[in-house]
């Protein structure tokens, strides 16, 4: 019989998990240190002692197959891990799994298999053979009609990575608007699908703004509302100005390539996650020092 106490002092000995503690005690007939040596040898206790580090280097990756697409993030400890070999396997191999599956959420795909091996296994086995936190942060499907066409962008090594998709099938056009998208890090496809909140908001900011400036009463709605318009043009992909045609906003562009833009998605590495400073010098001993 498992005790409840047992399962406390394996996970204060080795950090993993009350439900790994509990198969390894299970598996070694309650024996302590048959547990330990289990848990080591799956990788668990090491893996688990990593998890309260900060992991928000890493690399984010946009697959297309066929009539689907997935942008992929997996996060790392540090830049240096992101390059490794085995790291860009992993990411990889999410990608493709994902691909070849229906899953809505990161819990369900770690619980898909490849190559008889779980998602959540293979991580764990990689954070034992890499030795560091890693952590598969998130993903996002997206899946086209025939007359449909994708186009995907990678800049700075996988660091951004975008995914847009567009009616029909000009592929170097959906490319443009991929790279449009990294480049110019746009919130919303159009106007529309900003939240009336946000708008209102920024509206009020606006207007106490201009008051401030001790502008003229009478017109400060019409400046408010041009002011409104430069807000969308920062944070609406449609109301950009193309970045290989400036003077000519991507709608207009996208337009007269007799095209339109049906959606995107924007994957930048860490984004909203608090960093560490590393100190590269220090890294580098690290990683030879083991």
């Amino acid at each position: 019989m498992i005790s409840a106490s047992m399962v406390k002092e394996l996970r204060e000995k080795t950090g993993a998990g009350m439900l790994d503690c509990k198969k390894a005690l299970e598996a070694s007939n309650g024996n302590m240190e048959e547990a330990v040596t289990w848990l080591r040898e799956k990788g668990i206790s090491k893996a688990e002692k990593k998890a309260s580090r900060i992991a928000a280097e890493g690399l984010a990756l946009a697959k297309v197959d066929g009539n689907k697409a997935v942008v992929v993030e997996v996060n790392s400890e540090t830049d240096f891990v992101a390059k490794n070999e085995e790291f860009v396997n992993l990411i990889n191999t999410i990608a493709d799994t994902i691909l070849k599956n229906d899953v809505n959420t990161v819990e369900e795909a770690l619980e898909l298999e490849t190559n008889g091996k779980k998602l959540s296994d293979l991580l764990v086995e990689k954070i034992s053979v890499i030795g560091e936190k890693l952590s598969f942060r998130r993903f996002q499907v997206v899946t086209k009609e025939d007359n449909q066409v994708f186009g995907t962008y990678s800049h700075m090594g996988g660091k951004i990575v975008a995914l847009s998709l567009l009616d029909g099938e000009d592929a170097e056009l959906a490319k443009d608007i991929s790279m449009q998208v990294a480049a110019m890090k746009p919130e919303y496809l159009n106007r529309e699908e900003v939240p009336e909140e946000r708008v209102e908001k920024e509206r009020e900011i606006l207007k106490e703004t201009a008051s401030n400036e001790g502008l003229d009463p009478k017109k400060l709605d019409m400046i408010v509302n041009g002011r409104l318009n430069k807000f969308f043009e920062e944070i609406c992909l449609v109301d950009q100005g193309f970045i290989k045609e400036n003077k000519m906003k991507v709608s207009k562009y996208v337009e007269s390539k007799h095209s339109n833009i049906v959606c995107f998605v924007r994957y930048e590495v860490g984004e909203g996650m608090e960093k560490k400073e590393e100190n590269f010098a220090e890294e580098v001993m690290k990683q030879i020092n083991g």
